[in-house]
């Protein structure tokens, strides 16, 4: 049997806010089968849980953001990201402020933590969610048309495109497709970092935002070219971060997908809103779980033999 997982033990980490700029402790712990992801404020008073779902989404504003009787916890993809790529079912996320911290602004860090944390079998199914037909959303019209599909895949990929018309952009491949039956998240995928412009930084400083934004947690650019000192991680690091969003993004539908993702230009808002129309029509999709491993697609059957050692 497929089985779910959760991790073996606490562990805890710190970072800043990327719009705040303030300290945010950050905890992980093991939760039991059937649990999901659940994400808490803990230091509110009460404590607010906010389980990870397509319908929790409240705010897609430059991130994916839960929110829940008023309060908020924004940036949650690329944790999520980091809980898809290494197939964690279940999971508490203590969070001490409104934001995820940054880290390096990729998941890189957060897959680190949960390899150190390990990962503990549990005696339950793993669910998974099998599209059956695709489901399309598109907005936009012309040469600013967003769209972003799920199709029947037996297996998981993703195949996306971005255009930001810009020289340090458009120097590198604006389209790319991660198969994860051929590729590693952790190495393909995982490090790929958020990345911004200086003119758009400053706007957001101006309105109170990215105070926590740097040049150690995000790539930066200015009217030509990237100003980070080391260059790229990736010669396509710009659309993988984008399909690193993407991950996280639809993660949030609950369980593991059965689909192949494709999508132009698309983003946080579109990937919710894509998310909710597969959620409103239940004859797009079902709930499986495999018996055998080696029923599996072979993405979910590596995960299921993945050796945890930090990488």
């Amino acid at each position: 049997m497929l089985k779910q997982r959760t991790i073996k033990q606490t562990v805890k980490t710190v970072g800043v806010g990327l719009h705040s700029g303030t300290k945010v402790e950050l905890t992980l712990r093991p939760c039991g089968p059937d649990s999901g992801i659940t994400f808490r404020r803990v230091d509110l008073d009460p404590i607010i849980s906010f389980p990870a779902a397509a319908m929790g989404i409240g705010d897609t504003r430059m991130a994916s953001t839960l929110v829940n009787q008023g309060a908020r916890v924004s940036t949650v993809e690329h944790v999520m990201s980091a809980c898809a790529g290494l197939g964690i079912d279940n999971l508490v996320i203590d969070v001490s402020a409104e934001e995820i911290p940054i880290m390096d602004g990729s998941a890189s860090s957060f897959v680190f933590l949960l390899q150190q944390a390990g990962m503990q079998e549990q005696e339950a199914a793993k669910k998974f969610i099998r599209v059956l037909k695709p489901v399309e959303i598109r907005e936009g019209q012309g040469a600013a048309e967003k769209w972003a599909r799920l199709e029947p895949f037996n297996g998981f990929k993703l195949d996306f495109f971005i255009e930001f018309n810009h020289p340090a952009v458009d120097g590198t491949n604006q389209q790319a497709e991660v198969d994860f039956d051929r590729v590693s998240y952790v190495r393909d995928v995982a490090r790929a970092r958020t990345f911004g412009f200086m003119q758009d930084v400053e706007t957001l400083r101006g309105l109170g935002l990215a105070q926590g934004g740097s040049m150690e947690n995000a790539i930066v650019m200015d009217e030509y070219r990237i100003l980070n000192r080391d260059g790229l991680r990736y010669d396509d690091e710009f659309v993988r971060h984008k399909i690193l969003d993407a991950i996280g993004d639809l993660y949030l539908v609950g369980h593991p997908l059965l689909a192949s993702y494709i999508a132009h230009k698309s983003g946080h808002g579109l990937n919710n809103q894509l998310l909710r129309a597969l959620l409103a029509q239940p004859d797009a999709y079902e709930i499986v779980s495999f018996e055998r491993t080696d029923a599996a697609p072979p993405v979910y059957a590596n995960q299921a033999s993945m050796e945890w050692a930090l990488v």
